[in-house]
């Protein structure tokens, strides 16, 4: 009887898959969910001055010194239920790793949104299958340094009036999901702002009013799902993510004693710049100190990284390093990369297996007191 309930619903998910798919890409043509830059620009401007000026109503302000404490932000973990489509399975070991790490170490984690992965799976599945990553991640709520924010595969924690009960039962006491963080870090001359927020600000689907966040919790995602639509996230579609880190730099880069942190593409970025882009501005010095063996090795591995995203910003060499991206938890080799804020300097670092066992391994790195003295030069 089971299989013949099974497929009945198979047949029926087929029957609405023809009916509906066609109208369903026609609203996606219609109502793209590419970024727009001057609602990109009013929301991250309309949110960074809500949290600075109103602490707490739209998320919460953190003063800290940079040498003194130390901050993990990891985003875009998209957490299934450990079937085919859970991107999240392979990377939970180097996940789980890197939590113990920190957690041992006293940091204080910030996760940027999209940690679960509702629009294909429903909330009480993927509490379900992921006790586990929860409880650690709940051993940061109980020491209070433990911020979630949400983004837009699940804009459920910031939307539902039911989201603060289940956020108490998976984390043991009341967590607010915020729609971003102010981290102000306090220099020997000033202070530095890291304005982390997921990013899919000035995206029509999933920015929009309460209407809009409703209808894109409720029916678009889940729809989407039922009929199987690659629904062209900047995270699956190069040319979104372009639009996306052009205009999140944009806004950064025209402000003062900032840095915008986001994830949503999937796609690190260190001081503006994405891998490719360091690749060919490392090709460059190379060039001129005449390092051949450095020229070669950087030359081999350019057409590697092209094959995964073929964008460069010809503008590489002046970029200002006002924009990050913590990158995600759900790489298909298993491998996680984040931004470490720590003994002041701030990394771009990545957690695989190597020799079977999960590695730590450093990316990038800068202090952020050069970092600042460059922003403001």
């Amino acid at each position: 009887m089971r299989k013949i309930g099974l497929a009945i619903l198979e047949f029926i998910r087929l029957v609405l898959q023809f009916l509906l798919k066609k109208p369903v890409l026609w609203a996606v043509s219609k109502f793209s969910s590419a970024p727009q830059q001057e609602k990109v620009r009013e929301a991250l401007s309309a949110l960074y001055r809500s949290i600075t000026t109103d602490p707490g109503k739209s998320g919460p302000l953190i003063a800290f010194r940079p040498d003194e404490h130390a901050i993990i932000i990891f985003s875009d973990l998209h957490k299934g239920t450990r079937d085919g489509a859970d991107d999240f399975t392979i990377c939970e070991p180097n996940y789980l790793a890197a939590l113990d790490y920190y957690q041992q170490r006293k940091y204080y984690y910030i996760n940027l949104g999209d940690s679960e992965e509702l629009w294909e799976n429903i909330l009480p599945n993927v509490i379900k299958y992921n006790k586990t990553n929860f409880e650690k991640e709940a051993a940061f709520a109980a020491r209070n340094a433990f911020v979630k924010l949400y983004g837009n595969h699940d804009l459920y924690w910031g939307n539902d009036p039911l989201a603060s009960s289940f956020l108490k039962s998976i984390y043991g006491k009341p967590v607010k999901a915020q729609a971003g963080v102010v981290l102000r870090a306090e220099l020997p001359y000033g202070h530095l702002d890291f304005f982390c927020t997921h990013g899919h600000q000035g995206d029509a689907q999933s920015d929009g009013n309460a209407f809009s966040k409703w209808f894109v919790s409720y029916i678009w995602g889940p729809l989407q799902a039922l009929l199987e639509i690659n629904t062209n996230s900047p995270s699956s579609n190069d040319s979104l993510k372009t639009l996306h880190n052009e205009y999140m730099y944009e806004w950064s880069a025209a402000q003062k004693d900032l840095v915008l942190v986001t994830g949503h593409t999937h796609q690190p970025v260190f001081n503006s710049l994405t891998h490719l882009e360091r690749l060919y501005l490392q090709l460059d010095q190379a060039k001129q100190e005449n390092d051949l063996e450095k020229i070669t090795k950087i030359s081999a591995e350019i057409p590697r990284r092209k094959r995964e995203y073929d964008f460069v910003n010809h503008q590489y060499h002046t970029m200002r390093p006002s924009y990050f991206n913590a990158g995600c938890c759900c790489f298909d080799d298993g491998t996680i990369t984040g931004l470490e804020i720590s003994e002041g300097y701030i990394r771009l670092v990545k957690w695989s297996t190597v020799q079977g066992l999960p590695t730590r391994i450093v990316a990038e790195e800068e202090h952020l007191v050069t970092l600042s003295k460059r922003l403001s030069s």
